[in-house]
């Protein structure tokens, strides 16, 4: 009896014991399952990359389950597909896709479409699915990205706002593994990882989009600023460039204090209302004042916006001077057009009054005797329609309609022979107190450029420069070879290469900010009454220097002087100049025969009686027309061809009518003045010759006796 209690006593016991041995184990796993609840919210709240999430979320199932093996796929909506975005890699690093490539959509691994496989089907039953034995399975399918064998898994959809985003995958290489009984912790840990995952995605947006916004106002040409109760909030770095401050000193710093918008939208930054600002709907001027440098014209847009949950105004503010710039040459262009055409009409009214004056001297010079008492008055009034002639060839050049013909030429010689030229010593007469230094390079180089023009430019500049210093003072005339890198280069509209460079200072009052924007604007003078000139010398100067293709640059400081730097192309071909002087009867013609084709009869009679002094058998026609007629029955062994005939036909629709007719025809174009395009339209044709009017006799016999003999 006694033995029957003590082994009911007994079993009693081990029943007790079992269940409390039972007990434990659920108190653990309640306490494991509460750890790994726990765990996962930790993540939630302190990790906030999502490569790092997606890692750990695999190492949390890794060392709380009984799987080998764990993936994370995420569902793309728009393909209805899932794709890999982590896995574990058995003996190599977690594998863990980028959340720039999430966003992009780059280096995606696509996995399953929906329903397939058992990924697929968990994610559309929206509850786990438990494969024990994956060769006995049929819903069971390996994808390609699969590294490791696969005996048994478990597919537990991640579920977020009741909607699968999901799959979490575990298995092992073992069939059997897992328990049913494991399907609810499997569920915290899947939900708990498509929050966290969830909310590491959109941080990594939120820090990518904000990385986008700084990249983009920091990498603006325009100032960005926020302005709250006019203070600075924020600066992008090309504000803080135009301004010159730091941005601890414009926290402080009123935005009126550096801002000067115009009457009209003084107070835009003014508050009707505590939480309103005025917003100008358009586009507005102001002026910003620099902390290191003179104030700058901006253009301003404003904008209302939010900053950290307050009112606030968005300026983006552009430097306008470049723009300012751009219109201020752009209205020099059009006012220097405007005058281009005044004077091509004034030219070649004045070209055809002056050729009488000009060019008979030298017919009537010709036919008298040396010691006639007509050679002196005759030589005067050659003298005074060449310098008439000379201020008609200054409208021309300030208006770059002049005819450029352009040879090698060394500026140091024209530097040289400017200096030895009567004009030089006059000006010294009238500017004793004045001295002129040189240091011109030895070694300098050639340009291709006018030898005239420029010899006209260096006087006009020396001249301007003597009657800048109305006591005592010094010019000096310097040059040199300089080569501009692509990067750092002096003047920036200069092209990489070598260069001439002229400059030409001065001692003297300097020029005043208001004289310096009207300084190349034709007729624009600062002499005084009496004094001579026409105001066009520095025209003169910056026309040449535009036509020579090179660039300009004054510095000039009041009282002190002023500094000219003229830069030009530089060329490696010799100097082809030639001063030989010629006889009349080494330009003498032998009878040949010229057809002159002008639609002025004072022009045509001139330029008969010099060709027909000059040896040659002269014929003439009034028009285009006329001279196509002629040639058809009349051939000739060269044509002087006028360029601007306004009626009817002119110069350049001539001459391609005759070349059909007498193909090859070698003719001379001549004008009061260029028209560039139509001479680069006669020298495809064939026509290399120009002679500009008023015709001189020399000039005019030579050029004939070039092309009609060009070996002599």
């Amino acid at each position: 009896m006694q033995e029957d209690k003590q082994k009911k006593l007994e079993r009693q016991n081990q029943i007790l014991y079992e269940q409390l041995q039972g007990a434990q184990r659920r108190y653990e796993e309640k306490i494991s399952e509460i750890s790994l609840i726990l765990e996962m919210q930790a993540l939630l709240v302190h990790v906030n990359s999502f490569e790092k999430t997606c890692s750990t979320i695999l190492d949390i199932v890794i060392n709380n389950s009984t799987a080998r093996n764990c993936s994370i796929m995420l569902y793309d909506q728009k393909k209805e597909q899932l794709y890999l975005a982590a896995a574990i890699d058995p003996g190599e690093r977690n594998y863990v896709l980028k959340a720039e490539d999430v966003f992009s959509g780059d280096n995606i691994q696509y996995t399953f479409r929906r329903g397939e496989g058992i990924a697929g089907k968990a994610l559309v039953a929206e509850r786990p699915l438990l494969v024990n034995c994956t060769e006995d399975s049929e819903a069971f399918e390996v994808t390609p990205l699969s590294k490791v064998k696969i005996g048994s898994v478990f597919s537990i959809p991640m579920i977020l706002n009741s909607k699968p985003v999901g799959v979490l995958n575990l298995s092992h290489t073992k069939p059997g593994v897992f328990d049913r009984r494991d399907k609810a912790i499997y569920m915290i840990i899947a939900n708990s990882a498509a929050i966290s995952i969830h909310s590491s995605l959109n941080y990594e947006r939120l820090r990518h989009s904000q990385t986008n916004y700084r990249v983009l106002t920091e990498s603006l040409n325009d100032g960005i600023v926020i302005v709250q109760n006019r203070r600075h909030l924020y600066a992008n770095p090309k504000y803080l460039d135009l301004t010159g401050f730091t941005f601890a000193e414009l926290r402080h710093t009123d935005i009126y204090d550096i801002l000067s918008p115009a009457d009209h939208y003084s107070n835009f930054l003014s508050s009707r209302r505590s939480h309103e600002y005025q917003i100008s709907s358009q586009p507005f001027e102001a002026i910003l004042r620099c902390k290191d440098k003179e104030s700058i014209s901006v253009e301003i847009n404003s904008s209302a916006v939010e900053y950290y949950g307050k009112k606030a105004v968005l300026l983006s503010v552009r430097d306008l001077t470049d723009r300012k710039t751009l219109e201020k040459q752009l209205q020099n262009a059009r006012k220097m057009e405007a005058l281009g055409a005044l004077a091509g009409g004034v030219a070649h009214d004045l070209n055809n009054i002056l050729s009488g004056i000009v060019s008979y001297p030298d017919l009537l010079l010709t036919d008298l005797p040396e010691k006639s008492p007509l050679v002196a008055p005759i030589k005067t009034i050659k003298k005074s329609g060449e310098k008439a002639a000379s201020i008609v060839q200054d409208l021309l050049t300030m208006a770059r309609r002049s005819v450029i013909s352009k040879k090698a030429v060394s500026l140091n010689m024209i530097i040289s022979e400017y200096l030895n030229s009567p004009e030089y010593k006059k000006l010294l007469q009238y500017h004793p107190h004045v001295k002129v230094e040189m240091h011109l390079d030895k070694r300098l180089l050639n340009i291709m450029g006018s030898a005239v023009h420029l010899s006209k430019t260096i006087m006009n500049m020396v001249s301007n420069a003597a009657e800048a210093m109305p006591r005592d003072g010094k010019i000096t005339i310097s040059t040199g070879n300089q080569y501009f890198e692509p990067v750092n280069r002096e003047v920036p509209k200069c092209p990489i290469g070598e260069f001439v460079v002229l400059e030409v200072s001065d001692t003297g009052t300097g020029i005043s900010d208001k004289d310096m924007e009207h300084i190349y604007d034709p007729f624009y003078t600062r002499k005084k009454m009496g004094r001579s000139g026409t105001g066009l010398g520095m025209s003169v100067v910056w026309a040449t220097v535009q036509d020579h293709e090179g660039e300009i640059k004054v510095e000039s400081e009041k009282d002190k002087g002023t500094h000219f730097t003229l830069y030009f192309p530089a060329t490696r071909e010799s100097d082809e100049t030639d001063e030989r002087k010629f006889t009349i009867d080494e330009y003498m013609g032998n009878g040949e025969s010229i057809l002159v084709v002008d639609d002025v009869p004072e022009q045509r009679e001139i330029a008969s009686n010099m060709i027909s002094r000059l040896g040659y058998k002269v014929a003439s026609v009034s028009s285009g027309e006329e001279a196509v007629d002629y040639i058809s029955n009349n051939p000739v062994q060269l044509i002087l061809l006028d360029m601007i005939m306004p009626m009817g036909i002119d110069g350049l629709e001539t001459y391609k009518q005759i070349s059909k007719i007498s193909p090859g025809q070698k003719a001379i174009v001549t004008s009061g003045f260029s028209l560039e395009d139509r001479l680069i339209d006669m020298k495809k044709l064939g026509v290399h010759s120009f002679l500009k009017k008023p015709y001189l006799l020399e000039e005019i016999g030579l050029s004939l006796k070039k092309i009609l003999n060009p070996k002599k």
